[in-house]
């Protein structure tokens, strides 16, 4: 059982708390305690630890890992068995690690293992919290509390959610996550813009999420054929939060591990993680769902370079490698636009010469222009934008 101190709102006391913010229980026959495998890193890399999950953080080392993924209880404070219309029970969220005692017991809860996940965080890491309204509000306002810098709100809109079966509310069909720095101050976060970009039809990665919950073979489920774990995530958030925001190699923690979800994703991507699981249940089907997971070759997961660390290839460049020839019409994909290409690596439109880029903009009346994907040249009675010369050049040169 562990302690942790609980901010300005509670530094005068030590509070101990557990996942269900209550002291856990001894682990079962088998259950590994906290340790540390890797003495070189002092991190128990691709380990599950059963345990409490504040005394197990505090005993990795400080600014360790490079992501966390936190699915915290949701206090959902369940009052009655709930029912189908054909009286049927349904299967909800009843177990004891989701129920406090208040609210106050929630938020202490809350900020102790919001505090223990800072410690370990790299100062260039990233954190993400899932939650439902029951919980994600009271989570959102401590992180801003702890100077955590909230990057993003996701909404997960689910493609088959459970109806509200009284007819009294509006169908619950979302939950949110929650992404956020260490600090206001942070700098160098990993984020994959272009990656996920290229990924969604060379549109910018929205913050409402379509995915259906975790259904079919990818469900746990134990040998009577009931659910495993009430609340398990399906592998496609999981893979989406990872490779946003995590490279090939990164540890990532997560301190709320269930039946491991974000360790197998993890490790089909190439990561490392650490999970943190006090019900020594959930680890073993965790373990065993891992180990039949077979990481994805190299190719595939590594990390897409930013394009601001891609080698610069001058416009002038496409012209020295007969790309594109002086002379010749540049045009945008409609060919509403049009401009010649001069010797010097500039564009001629009209009276003004200038950059691609600016040659872009004043084309279009607009204060900037990304010349390399608006300007297309002719090649066999179609219109090739020039980024394309740009890459092969580009490749050329790292070949």
């Amino acid at each position: 059982m562990g302690t942790q101190r609980t901010g300005a709102a509670g530094a005068a006391s030590r509070i101990q708390v557990s996942r269900t913010g209550r002291p856990a229980p001894a682990p079962r026959t088998g259950a590994r305690a906290p340790h540390c495998a890797s003495p070189s890193s002092g991190l128990p890399l691709d380990e599950i630890i059963v345990g409490d999950c504040i005394a197990a953080l505090e005993k990795l080392p400080p600014e360790s890992v490079d992501l966390v993924f936190a699915d915290p209880p949701y206090n959902l404070q369940l009052e009655n068995v709930l029912t189908r219309p054909d009286a049927s029970l349904v299967d909800a969220v009843d177990d004891d690690w989701d129920k406090f005692a208040s609210f106050a017991d929630y938020d202490a809860f809350t900020r102790a293992w919001l505090l223990a996940c800072r410690r370990v965080m790299k100062k260039t890491a990233t954190l993400w919290v899932i939650g439902s309204y029951h919980n994600i509000f009271r989570v959102g306002a401590a992180l801003q509390d702890l100077n955590f810098w909230i990057l993003n709100d996701i909404v997960w809109r689910k493609a088959n959610p459970m109806p509200n079966f009284r007819g009294k509310r509006f169908t619950n069909a979302h939950e949110t996550l929650i992404w956020a720095s260490k600090s206001p101050d942070a700098k160098g976060y990993t984020f994959h813009y272009e990656a996920l970009k290229a990924g969604n039809d060379d549109l910018q990665m929205r913050s409402d999420w379509f995915l259906p919950l975790c259904t079919g073979e990818e469900r746990l489920k134990d040998a009577e054929g009931r659910k495993v774990h009430p609340t398990q995530k399906p592998e496609a958030l999981l893979a989406r939060v990872i490779l946003s925001s995590s490279n090939p190699g990164d540890v990532i923690l997560d301190p709320f591990f269930g039946t491991g979800t974000t360790g197998a994703v993890a490790k089909k991507l190439g990561r490392h993680f650490i999970g943190v699981e006090r019900d020594s249940a959930y680890a073993a089907a965790a373990r065993a769902r891992i180990a039949a997971v077979q990481p994805l070759a190299g190719a595939a997961v590594a990390a897409p370079p930013a394009r601001r660390a891609e080698a610069r290839i001058p416009f002038l460049s496409l012209i020295e490698a007969r790309h594109l020839t002086p002379g010749e019409m540049l045009f945008d994909e409609r060919r509403r636009h049009r401009a010649t290409v001069r010797a010097d690596g500039a564009l001629a439109l009209g009276p003004a010469i200038g950059s691609i880029h600016k040659i872009g903009a004043l084309a279009q009346g607009l204060p900037a222009c990304n010349g390399w994907t608006f300007w297309h040249a002719e090649r066999q009675g179609r219109l090739i934008v020039i980024d394309e010369f740009r890459a092969k050049l580009r490749a050329a040169m790292e070949a």
